[in-house]
């Protein structure tokens, strides 16, 4: 059999949205076809109820037990922020449900080609480092379950130093987890929507579980008397920060949430079912957090067991730490595909469409997150929340700059076929392919938190009062941003990119020429939807 060389580019067919110019699409990055929209409002539900079932969201709200708040402060930050945030996701994630075109080409429509990849790059980064993040969870999960049926696992000699963070049986099982994940990652979107539904069955469940033996075992422990031992002026910044902390954790999803919804086979108006949805959901998955939390600290004593994985090794039914070690390999599997490979995926390929799939995208991703040292994050509690904040101010002002040119400015008209094609005049902003509206925008929303940014990586650099904006950073980069961007806007108009009409993909693929076997859009056609799209 003769040898053929690997091949670096793609293997595919023309995009049917590139201009002759596969710098900016590939088929995976071109709109979803009518045929290949399988997801239905099932899909959704189970989504983000597999999601929400995930050991950060356990993490996020029991520890901020661990930094001086009690229980019902816990659960109203969970609650507002999430009722904040899903407006934003509902109000992003309609714009794919629209248009059913990924996050990294939305974003050309407010930002410019060469703009965007100010996003892109933002998000892709923050996407790399929650994927690792996950694989510490996950691996700690099969950990619990190996050392369940094997203890003598549990007590191998430690070879790794103390400094790295990480012990050889936690780095085993995060080996092991990484594995178990790579051939989920090269499952198209469509399909890999039952792994959501299976979860969904399963991980809550267990959960549930733990929340009956939380109070059968402890009556929920201390919880219902516990109040928060910080006062004054330091409450008030520290609720700030936690809420920017459990903001943090979904502002990926706030920006990026069409590279799923751009799959729906149902009308935008599903996305607004978050609204009442995750405000619930997310907030129960805290009670039952903060419940086993405390009821582990009356139980076992120590200081408050934030990391579920914690929690149940100091369970003596092997079979319970098993099977509940399994819900959380389940979670963190689930969460990791949903939330950020397919995301990263998505940005990569922006990045090099000719090199990069989705397939590749995410196998690439889980080759990088190896080189984030993910468990350092995860040391503390502390450590873990300076994270969810450095992570919220910069996809603040992305997310207010796409929810408001869409809403706002552009009045919900995208020209599909200029998103793809650089040498339509549509959102070139002046030839340069960079909306400065947007930069600026982006800069004002981001600079105030940077101080507190700075210090929470080293703190022996003083910042004075300058850290109190990072405190609350992803409200003040989403409002600050929001008012410069749409001012800018308004007093310096970007009147190309201002369409009569919207131009939708199913208008392009109906018009669409078939040339030697190669599907490819006509000049014509492309002079034909810019004269149709003309103030």
């Amino acid at each position: 059999m003769k040898f053929q060389r690997p091949r670096l580019r793609v293997a595919q067919s023309r995009s049917a949205f590139a201009d002759g110019n596969s710098r900016w699409t590939n088929l995976d990055l071109d709109p979803v076809p009518l045929h290949r929209r399988k997801w239905g409002p099932l899909s959704f539900i189970a989504y983000w109820i597999s999601d929400a079932f995930n050991a950060a969201t356990w993490q996020f709200a029991s520890s901020i037990l661990a930094v001086g708040l009690s229980w019902r402060e816990a659960l109203i930050i969970v609650a507002i922020s999430f009722f904040i945030m899903s407006f934003v996701i509902a109000g992003n994630g309609a714009v794919g449900a629209i248009y059913h075109i990924p996050f990294p080409v939305i974003a050309r429509a407010s930002w410019g080609f060469w703009g965007s990849y100010i996003a892109i790059i933002s998000r892709v980064i923050l996407a790399l480092f929650w994927f690792a993040i996950q694989n510490v969870n996950g691996g700690n999960a099969v950990r619990v379950m190996i050392g369940a049926i094997w203890p003598s696992f549990l007590k191998i000699k430690n070879e790794i130093p103390e400094s790295q963070g990480i012990t050889t049986n936690e780095m085993v099982g995060y080996l092991i987890f990484w594995i178990i994940q790579l051939p989920f990652m090269c499952i198209h979107p469509n399909k890999v929507r039952w792994l959501f539904v299976v979860k969904t069955v399963l991980v809550p469940i267990s959960w549930i579980a733990i929340l009956i033996w939380a109070f059968v075992a402890e009556g929920g422990g201390t919880m219902f008397e516990e109040k928060a031992t910080v006062s004054g002026s330091k409450y008030s910044w520290v609720f700030l920060a936690s809420m920017t902390s459990v903001l943090g954790n979904y502002a990926t999803l706030s920006v990026n949430q069409s590279d799923f919804s751009r799959y729906s086979r149902v009308t935008a108006k599903w996305q607004m079912l978050y609204i009442p949805m995750l405000p619930i959901v997310f907030t129960f998955i805290s009670f039952i957090g903060i419940s086993a939390s405390s009821a582990g600290y009356a139980r076992y004593g120590g200081s408050i067991p934030w990391d579920p994985l914690t929690l149940i090794s100091h369970w003596s039914s092997r079979a319970c730490r098993f099977f509940v070690g399994f819900s959380f390999v389940l979670a963190s599997l689930g969460v990791n595909i949903s939330a950020n490979s397919i995301s990263a995926a998505n940005d990569l390929m922006s990045l090099f469409p000719a090199y990069i799939n989705l397939r590749r995208g995410q196998v690439i991703c889980a080759i990088i997150s190896w080189a984030l040292v993910p468990w350092k994050i995860l040391e503390s509690a502390d450590s873990f929340m300076n994270f969810m904040s450095a992570y919220a101010i910069f996809l603040g002002p992305i997310a207010a700059i796409m929810l408001f040119d869409f809403w706002v400015l552009k009045q919900r008209k995208y020209n599909t076929l200029a998103l793809y094609q650089p040498n339509n005049p549509v959102y070139r902003y002046s030839g340069w392919g960079v909306n400065w509206r947007a930069v600026v925008g982006f800069l004002v929303g981001v600079a105030p938190s940077l101080p507190g940014l700075i210090n929470s990586v080293n703190s022996s650099i003083p910042v004075g009062v300058g850290i109190h904006p990072y405190q609350f950073g992803w409200l003040l980069g989403f409002v600050a941003t929001a008012v410069v961007y749409v001012g800018l806007s308004w007093v310096f108009p970007a009147r190309e990119s201002i369409i009569e009409r919207a131009v939708m993909a199913e208008e392009i693929y109906d018009e669409r020429e078939t040339v030697e076997g190669v599907e490819t859009v006509s000049e014509e056609i492309f002079d034909n939807t810019h004269e149709k799209t003309k103030v």
